[in-house]
């Protein structure tokens, strides 16, 4: 099994396998339970996931694009022999 074929079912197994996270601080989420419905609580910790998912996409952002160069710098070596 390539090394490609390897990183892209690694990939894809991590797409699929989702699930649901509480992302609140124990004093936010003391703060949110006093509410009766509860929908402020869910507010919060929709946009604390939201506000977790940019770092890991500019961490990988920056991983895929030094992939690319140490991939191009590779070929070109691979072409001047």
């Amino acid at each position: 099994m390539t090394m490609h074929k390897k990183t892209t079912i690694i990939v894809v197994f991590f797409l699929i396998s989702t699930f649901a996270v509480d992302a609140q601080c124990a004093m936010c989420r003391a703060v949110l339970e006093s509410e009766q419905d509860g929908t402020a609580a869910k507010g919060i910790n929709d946009g604390i996931a939201y506000l977790m998912l940019f770092p890991y996409l500019l961490v990988g952002g920056v991983a895929y694009l030094i992939y690319r160069m140490r991939k191009r710098a590779k070929e070109e070596i691979s072409d001047e022999l």
